[in-house]
């Protein structure tokens, strides 16, 4: 059993960054590929960001393209997620998942796809 750790959140204020780290406990080229997803407060878990581990392509939502940026470093079995001009409406808790069997994970096909996920972690943007 493969376990992910997120770590990096915090509370910021509107127009700052933060950077989520997530930790994977066996080598990372052993999964397909990963995700970030976020919860907002009554809301449904949704896709945020989605990073094949073979090529490294990317999926985003609308709501954070050109202000977040996923990545991975397989050396280090951690997954990234660089978020810049943070809003109000970011606040959430924030997930990482993992799929083992596929690289294919289109952003919007939204949790089914994913076997792993981690604890989550709070992310706050707040004035």
């Amino acid at each position: 059993q493969v376990n992910l750790v997120e770590s990096g959140a915090d509370s910021v204020q509107p127009g700052g960054s933060l950077r989520l780290s997530c930790q994977a406990s066996a080598y990372l080229g052993n999964l397909g590929c990963m995700a970030w997803f976020r919860q907002k407060a009554e809301k449904e878990r949704e896709g945020v960001a989605t990073i094949s581990i073979r090529d490294g392509s990317t999926g985003y939502a609308d709501s954070v393209k050109g202000r977040f940026t996923i990545s991975r470093d397989v050396a280090k079995n951690t997954m990234y997620l660089e978020m810049n001009s943070l809003k109000p409406e970011d606040t959430a808790i924030y997930y990482c998942a993992a799929r083992v069997g596929s690289n294919f994970c289109p952003v919007e096909y939204g949790t089914k796809l994913y076997e792993l996920w981690g604890q989550g972690t709070q992310v706050t943007v707040s004035s």
